[in-house]
């Protein structure tokens, strides 16, 4: 239907799967719906190798790690709108005649982000044009799931567009963080780290394109980590940006737990995923990448500071400094580092990542349908016609000499072919600039950084917000592999602004994530801090983020979970 005619249809579609959803929720069977028992909660303690341990020696039935789970999902939904598609009576199906029992993932429940393909299902992404088209059959990587053993059970919220860190769309609604509902769970995978920091699981998949697994888990309290690409299947899958490669998204791990995250993707290697899928790398699992870390006796650790952009928040400088003089305390050589400049990075990255004119991810929109504001925003300086958008620039360089927000609205337009090539140009000669400093200058065995320079964002704060992103971003252009490791929760009274700030004093990007920064209203969020490595060292960062915890631990500072509501 042509707008603005599509209006009618979008609302009946929302509404068609909200109220599917919640049928589905309703007429699951009583278990799903009562509370949890001793033997939930014996199940609920144990981490996902024994699980798998206890299935194989038939302790456990698949069914039952399932219907555990899934009881604490449904609780997690009802506090912070974390699901889309409810696939229980599906899975329970598949844990009795498709899972492989005897695989290395065998009877453990995984969730997926909404864009993940499973048969039967659709794959909205948070658009209502896509909803009412059930794919026929499995993507990749639910294929490789239920062939290790696993079962896929639920699919997680994210927001329109897929660019932003909160997760909310007219589809399926807002998804709020579980230790503030006033607060985003991040985004885009953002209904995976509430539903897994409520207990709702242990182990989910979501993709990564500026932080899209990094900030949830930030934000919300859990771990995950950023492979390279070609380290993780991509194929099978629904995304806002088709044929978008400039800045390459990757699907990639989260998890409550540490040992969990490290345990899940072993496994997953373990499948040899490049004979599913043509896009992986045919590297084995490098158990000697994580000989050698444990082996080691001292770290020479590069500390980043600030991007240059945004200096990280209270809280945010607080996690960093922690980790940091833990990793001190215990010998290894810690230093402060300034790398080849971050902001050059989030100019090249967001040029690249919306060259099209942010046409594509707004192509997919029905009449009246609701927009995130930080795209929004982007959209709206897009579309500002050229003439008027380099008068602005030249007001907001020479008037308000804000260099910063000026240098990232100069080339904001749509590229041509000629363009974008030497947009990639630049990126290419940045990657290289940073190879050499690490190589050559820095001579980092691994980086710790700020994940984001706030802790989670407030509903609707992404309108400000939208181009905070620098100190995930920047490994997406460099394709670096990044863990995310919570360390600690804002203190109201440790983390509040100093009076020597200056709100008036920041640059615009700044502007838009202090504006939201307030210590007393974000007490008790989760903050952590981001570990670093070079491409495809995803063994060599879990082994790494696995180091810092167990020194964090004996200083007294491991971070602890959300508990799971009984």
């Amino acid at each position: 239907m042509l707008p603005p005619f599509d209006y009618f249809e979008h609302r009946r579609a929302c509404l068609r799967k909200q109220q599917e959803r919640s049928s589905r929720i309703a007429n699951l069977p009583t278990y799903y719906h009562s509370p949890l028992t001793s033997e939930d909660s014996e199940i609920l303690s144990k981490p996902i190798e024994e699980l798998v341990q206890d299935v194989h020696k038939h302790i456990l039935q698949p069914v039952d790690i399932l219907r555990t789970y899934g009881k604490v999902a449904i609780r997690a939904h009802a506090k912070t709108n974390c699901l889309t598609e409810v696939m229980l009576p599906e899975a329970e199906t598949w844990a009795e005649n498709e899972i492989n029992k005897k695989g290395p993932l065998a009877g453990i429940p995984v969730s997926l982000k909404d864009s993940v393909a499973v048969g039967g299902f659709d794959v909205s992404v948070g658009y209502s044009c896509n909803t009412g088209k059930p794919y026929a059959k499995d993507g990749t990587i639910v294929r490789i799931l239920k062939e290790a053993g696993a079962i896929p059970y639920v699919k997680t919220n994210l927001p329109i567009t897929l660019l932003s860190f909160e997760s909310t769309n007219d589809v399926w609604g807002r998804c709020t963080n579980p230790h503030n509902s006033k607060y985003s769970p991040g985004g885009s995978t953002g209904g995976e780290s509430a539903l897994l920091a409520f207990g709702g699981g242990r182990i989910g998949i979501g993709s990564d394109v500026a932080g899209s697994v990094r900030a949830p888990a930030h934000f919300s309290g859990i771990y995950s980590l950023r492979c390279s690409t070609g380290r993780w299947p991509k194929m099978g899958m629904n995304t806002s940006m088709p044929g978008q490669e400039g800045i390459p998204s990757v699907f990639s791990p989260m998890a409550r737990t540490l040992a969990d995250l490290t345990y899940f993707s072993r496994s997953i290697i373990s499948m040899k995923p490049w004979t599913y899928d043509h896009t992986v790398h045919p590297i084995a699992w490098r158990e000697e990448q994580e000989k050698d870390v444990n082996e080691k006796q001292r770290f020479r650790v590069g500390v980043l500071r600030t991007d240059g952009v945004v200096d990280p928040a209270p809280a945010c400088a607080r996690a960093l400094e922690n980790v940091a003089t833990a990793l001190r305390s215990e010998g290894h050589e810690v230093i402060d580092v300034e790398p080849p400049s971050p902001y050059e990075a989030l100019v090249i990255a967001s040029q690249l990542l919306n060259s099209d004119g942010c046409k594509t991810f707004r192509s997919f929109f029905r009449t009246g349908e609701w927009d995130d504001p930080g795209a929004a925003q982007m959209n709206f300086y897009m579309k500002i016609p050229r003439p008027l958008k380099y008068l602005y620039y030249l007001w907001v360089r020479y008037v308000r000499q804000d260099e910063v927000w000026a240098g990232l609205l100069a080339n904001w337009h749509e590229k041509s072919a000629y363009e974008q090539w030497k947009w990639v140009a630049k990126r290419e000669a940045y990657k290289a600039k940073w190879h050499d400093w690490w190589e050559n200058e820095a001579k980092l065995d691994f980086m710790i950084t700020p994940p984001n320079a706030t802790p989670a964002v407030p509903h609707e704060g992404m309108k400000d917000a939208v181009s905070s992103c620098g100190y995930t971003f920047l490994f997406n252009l460099l394709d670096y592999t990044c863990g995310i490791l919570p360390v600690t929760h804002v203190d109201s009274t440790l983390d509040q602004l100093p009076p020597s700030f200056r709100f008036q004093d920041l640059n615009g990007v700044a502007k838009g994530a202090y504006k939201h920064y307030d210590a007393t209203e974000m007490h008790g969020l989760p903050v952590a801090v981001q570990v670093v490595g070079q491409r495809l060292q995803e063994e060599k960062i879990l082994a790494v983020m696995d180091r810092i915890e167990a020194i964090l631990d004996m200083h007294g500072g491991k971070y602890q979970l959300l508990e799971i509501q009984q």
